[in-house]
């Protein structure tokens, strides 16, 4: 993937290096440990000093790598922002950008605690995405994907919840989430992920058209990474039967696909997963 020497989105959070004691998702996570503090006769208001304290930074020295992995983040966010922001005026309307947080090993957000185990993910309450970069390090060693472009489709696919959240996607199946099954919601989650590795596909056709991004192999890479990620292929490598039911991403089969539209089309009409209920 053609990346170095262009510009960087400056719309980041680094965290790397900062330290939030008992970083525990909120004001409920303190007053457990309150409890808990109280039963085990220590102070609570210790804790909550703790609790309350703001995040402390250190001087931290990254390593070229994790440097690199940065400054790759934030061009391919700034490329994000330059095709959705062309997108968004071709139907008339204004695209808002997201933050995005870099932390390391652990941090706090609107969603609750976030971990590097918990993977790139979004915050709608916040309209943040979180990225520990040592995910992409994960991608090459656990899953076996190399190449640049697999990780800018994962930074893509997060951007395309964002999209989600300004569509109003996100909000109407929170709404729907307390009157239907965990199936049924099961059901709806995949056909938002699937949307959201379409609209990672429109992103990298406008990219390239835009700005001529992509090397020999760029694709592959991705669908490879697509494929890595899908459910049943994750449930199979964790030793357990492939439970449909219990799928919320979608298919190896139907996460590549949906990115191959995407990439296809360049046309966010074509990407209504919720409207189809074939999803291949």
């Amino acid at each position: 993937m053609r990346w170095q020497g262009r510009r960087q989105s400056d719309n980041v959070e680094d965290r790397r290096g900062s330290k939030t004691p008992l970083a525990i998702g909120g004001g409920l996570g303190a007053i457990v440990m309150v409890i808990l503090y109280l039963i085990m006769g220590g102070d609570p208001n210790e804790v909550l000093q703790q609790t309350l304290q703001q995040p402390t930074t250190e001087t931290t020295k990254f390593s070229p790598r994790e440097e690199e992995l940065a400054a790759f983040t934030k061009v391919v966010l700034a490329d994000t922002q330059d095709v959705w922001d062309s997108v968004y005026q071709s139907i008339n309307d204004r695209y808002e950008h997201p933050r995005l947080v870099l932390f390391s090993g652990s941090t706090s957000s609107e969603c609750g605690f976030a971990s590097a185990a918990s993977g790139p993910f979004y915050c709608p309450p916040d309209k943040k995405i979180y990225i520990d970069l040592s995910f992409f390090d994960e991608l090459q060693q656990r899953f076996e994907v190399e190449g640049e472009f697999a990780m800018a489709y994962v930074i893509a696919h997060e951007v395309g919840h964002h999209i989600q959240q300004q569509m109003g996607t996100t909000t109407k199946m929170q709404q729907m989430r307390s009157g239907i099954s965990e199936t049924e919601y099961n059901k709806l989650s995949v056909k938002l992920e699937l949307q959201a590795d379409f609209l990672a596909g429109v992103w990298a056709h406008h990219a390239q058209r835009l700005k001529n991004i992509l090397e020999e192999g760029d694709i592959a890479s991705a669908l490879k990474a697509a494929n890595a990620i899908g459910d049943d292929r994750l449930q199979q490598s964790a030793g357990r039967t492939v439970n449909p039911d219990a799928f919320t991403h979608g298919t190896s089969k139907q996460r590549m696909y949906w990115f191959k539209k995407g990439f296809e089309t360049g046309d966010i009409r074509e990407g209504n997963t919720f409207a189809t209920t074939e999803l291949h």
